[in-house]
């Protein structure tokens, strides 16, 4: 430095306080309970934000500031050669002084002081990598840089480095080291521009809305380009491209003067495995049903337009309005940075898009930390003042940082799938083995009485014959033994004794012969006896697989009531959460009620329990996991109507859920629910079977499956028949759905779709009528996209079909939800100039002026004056008719 502002006294003058730890160490700070959420802290060492539990409120976590002092330039070099810089800086002190002239300077301190040799590696270690740790264990982070025109903000965040490696900015350093923990990302790289959000990946998302989440209060832009990310290649190429589309510009200030806020927003998610596993736990089931842990962060990277002063820029014309845009945004930043500074109970975060963008970075969950770039000549010590005290402000911001988990259900959900068809399987091929096991023992033991017996009765008459023969042959015998021994004993009565003694003796022979053979007899006589026995045994066995086949049914039987139980489960669960439905819809969602079912369910018996929308959900997926999804869709077809109605509403209140969609549509269920509205009489089954179709047709891939099963036509035919007005609605809706898909629009009108629509307005019902509107809404949204993209080029199909005429009657419809999507499908038939000759003799530019002048919704009236004044047709018209557009 020169020694002319060192002569005399110094005197300094200190704003923030500070820290001696380093830059990085401070972002760990310890939660306080008592304090406020924004109080002044100097970044203590805490407990690092990885080991934080998922359920604690979050940490305190102040804003980090850094400076960086740019290198005079070739023109400071010449111009300012006799004049020493303004600026001096300590970084071994983490200081800086701002001169005020050769005596006086006022000191400040900051988190980190980088000088003008500072390189891009340190900045980006000193100033992003924490923030880029801590999005990696899931929570949101921002980097932004604030500075002059021409103080080296985008040198220092967005140099691609693709002549010089080392000179690569913080987002490139910031991809490359998220990269190394994960394998995609998601980018969305947007910029702000005269108060306008612009997509600079696409061009033309020209005019974006920031929309805030209901339930977690982040700001979100829906209709921003999100391109996942695989490698640093492709995110370097997407960096390219959208500075190809940033607005810039040539000043004295700066050559390249950034013209727009440039925002980078990288989305990261990471898988911590299952959070709370109990690894002692002895049930593999309960170990199964814990879902992995998913930990979500963003890293937003913001290269904030240079403040300027005009007289300095040398801005006019239409740089002088961007000029005057970029201050407004900056200054509308500061207010709120200084109301979050001085714990103000108002920060006006809506005075500006950019502090909207920002509110979670300032004040919010965000870990944020803040570079402000300076340049040293002396010309510029007012801009350079104003700088230093924005970034001391900063410092004194607090936010509260929390870490954003959630389980994959997903993940558990078709882990369970597995484990149920796995277990349905295993349980069929024991079924089926048990079976044929049954069959087998059962042919055998037949097969083998009836051998049995056959054998038997041959064994026994091969026997009786054996035996009868020998017992004949031995009468026979005997017999003429007999009548020869009469003969012999008549011729020998006179012969003498010796010959009767040897008569006697052959008497005796035959006797004792005649013995032997009936001993024989006995015996066979005890053959047939075991015989008889064995038959009795076999008899026995017979008994006894039949009673197992007894026992078999009695099995069969039981499963059967089994199931009719499950089905009368069913039919209960389905008319409980009709009954919810309605209590919810009227408003008591604390109402007790007893269902009786009657004779339907006559064995079961429901005591009283308190109903809310959560136990519905929580009774029909008890009901779907222990039933089964086939179980359910097979009572569609039941004989008892009641059975019916109720399988029905069961399906349609699990089409309700995304993750339960693809397993209907996969089992047959779009099949069945589409057969239902031709086999059907019932209006009821009609309309709720309307309904699941409704909630399937919400998913592109359900789209064509329903245009190819000739859905339309089978909804047309319904709305036809239909009186009731519910059921027109669910019709209408599923319709509209219908209508939002660019690839069925031919197939959609072919098969009367338009027309379909267009006749359930007789019904006169508002609900009816807000879906009407919005098909029509989404049609013409479908057919303006062709048209700008070069698809299409010829007339509106709803001209076509005759819908001008009630779209420009309810255009000022007092229910507001018809209106606004008749508003949107006027803008949109409006922006294909083929359309504008029938819309003016239909009396729809008369709407489209009041629209651009009236209406409630801003987007729409920039639609519509945007559309009026694209329109030569429209313009002519207008000055015939003496009528301003604007």
């Amino acid at each position: 430095m020169s020694a002319n502002y060192k002569n005399g006294s110094v005197k300094t003058k200190s704003i923030s306080t500070s820290s001696s730890s380093s830059f990085s160490s401070g972002y760990k700070s310890k939660p306080s309970v008592t304090s406020s959420l924004r109080r002044n802290s100097t970044g203590s060492a805490a407990n690092s934000a990885a080991g934080l539990h998922k359920d604690t409120p979050g940490v305190s976590g102040r804003v980090r500031v850094a400076v960086r002092l740019r290198p005079r330039n070739s023109e400071e070099l010449s111009t300012d050669a006799d004049f020493a810089d303004c600026v001096e800086l300590q970084p071994e002190l983490k200081r800086l002084k701002l001169r005020r002239n050769n005596w006086d300077s006022d000191t400040f301190e900051f988190d980190e002081v980088l000088t003008e040799f500072a390189s891009q590696k340190r900045v980006y270690e000193v100033v992003a990598k924490p923030v880029v740790e801590s999005v990696l264990e899931g929570y949101n982070g921002t980097v932004m840089a604030y500075g002059q025109t021409g103080t080296g903000k985008t040198y220092t965040l967005g140099k691609l480095g693709d002549e010089d490696t080392s000179a690569r900015g913080i987002m490139v350093r910031a991809v490359e080291d998220i990269f190394a923990e994960t394998d995609s990302i998601s980018v969305s790289y947007i910029q702000l521009y005269m108060e306008m959000i612009q997509d600079l990946l696409d061009p033309a998302n020209d005019n974006l809305s920031i929309m805030e989440d209901p339930k977690t209060g982040d700001i979100t832009l829906p209709g921003a380009s999100l391109i996942e990310v695989r490698d640093q290649q492709s995110f370097v190429e997407l960096l390219r491209l959208g500075e190809a589309h940033r607005f810039a510009t040539n000043t004295k200030l700066n050559t390249e003067s950034s013209r727009s806020h440039a925002i980078l927003m990288v989305h990261v998610k990471k898988s911590v495995g299952v959070s709370g596993e109990n690894v002692n736990s002895k049930s593999h089931m309960n170990r199964t049903m814990k879902p992995p842990v998913v930990r979500k962060g963003k890293l937003i990277v913001v290269d904030l337009a240079g403040s300027e002063r005009i007289d300095k820029s040398g801005s006019e014309g239409h740089t002088l309005e961007e000029a005057k845009s970029i201050n407004l945004s900056l200054s509308a930043l500061g207010k709120c940075i200084n109301a979050l500074a001085e714990n103000s109970s108002h920060v006006p975060v809506r005075d500006s898009k950019l502090t909207r963008l920002l509110r979670d970075s300032f004040g919010g969950t965000a870990r944020t930390s803040l570079v402000i770039t300076i340049g040293p000549s002396p010309r510029h010590r007012g801009e350079t003042s104003s700088t230093i005290m924005f970034g001391q402000r900063a410092m004194k911001v607090e936010n509260m940082l929390k870490i954003k988990e959630e389980f994959d259900y997903k993940s558990l959900a078709r882990k369970l799938d597995v484990q149920v068809e796995s277990l349905i399987a295993q349980h069929e091929r024991q079924q089926k083995t048990y079976q044929d096991e049954i069959e087998k023992i059962s042919l055998e033991a037949k097969k083998q009485l009836s051998q049995a017996e056959k054998s038997f009765a041959d064994s026994l008459e091969k026997e009786r014959v054996k035996y009868q023969r020998d017992c004949m042959e031995s009468i026979k015998k005997l017999e003429a033994q007999l009548a020869v021994n009469k003969i012999k004993e008549e011729s020998l009565r006179n012969k003498p004794n010796e010959e009767l003694i040897e008569l006697k003796k052959l008497l005796e022979n035959e006797t004792r012969l005649r013995k032997t053979a009936e001993e024989e007899v006995k015996n066979l006589q005890n053959q047939v006896v075991q015989w008889k026995r064995s038959e009795v045994a076999g008899n026995a066995e017979i008994v006894k697989l039949r009673k197992m086949l007894e026992d078999e049914v009695h099995q069969r039987e039981k499963l059967e009531e089994e199931i009719s139980v499950l089905q009368n489960q069913l039919l209960q669960l389905s008319f409980d959460a009709d009954e919810t439905r309605k209590q919810l819809e009227s408003g008591d969602h604390s109402a007790e009620m007893t269902v009786d079912m009657g004779s339907l369910i006559s064995p079961v018996r429901q005591p009283q329990m308190k109903h809310s929308g959560e136990q519905e959900k929580g009774s029909v997926a008890k009901l779907f996991e222990q039933v089964g999804l086939q179980k359910i869709l097979s009572l569609l077809e039941a004989e008892d109507p009641d059975v019916r109605i109720h399988a029905v509403k069961v399906i349609a209140n699990l089409a309700a859920e995304a993750t339960n969609q693809e397993k209907i549509v996969e089992a047959g269920g779009l099949t069945s629910l589409l057969d239902l509205l031709t086999s059907s009489d019932d209006e009821n089954i009609h309309r709720v079977a309307a309904g699941a179709i409704a909630n399937l047709a919400m998913n592109e891939t359900n789209q064509e499956l329903i245009m190819s099963q000739g859905g339309i036509s089978l909804l047309a035919m319904t709305a036809q028949n239909a009186d009731d007005p519910q059921t027109l609605r669910m019709v209408a809706g599923a319709i509209a759905n219908l209508c939002g898909n660019d690839k069925l629009q031919l197939v959609l009108r072919a098969e009367g779709g338009i027309k379909a629509l267009l006749s359930m307005v007789r019904c006169r019902h508002p609900d009816v009528l807000a879906q009407v509107a919005r098909g029509i809404a989404n049609f013409a949204k479908c057919e303006s996209r062709a048209s700008t993209q070069g698809i299409k080029s010829g007339k509106s199909l709803l001209i076509e079909d005759g819908a001008l005429g009630w779209i420009v009657k309810n255009a000022n419809n007092e229910a507001s939800p018809i209106r606004r999507h008749i508003e949107l499908a006027l803008c949109h038939l409006a922006q294909h100039e083929v359309n504008a000759k029938d819309m003016i003799s239909g009396g729809a530019l008369w709407e489209l002026v009041r629209i651009s002048r009236d209406c409630s919704r801003e987007d729409i009236r920039i639609l519509a004056r945007r559309t009026l004044s694209s329109s030569p047709s429209f313009q002519v018209e207008l000055k015939r008719l003496r009528l301003n557009s604007g």
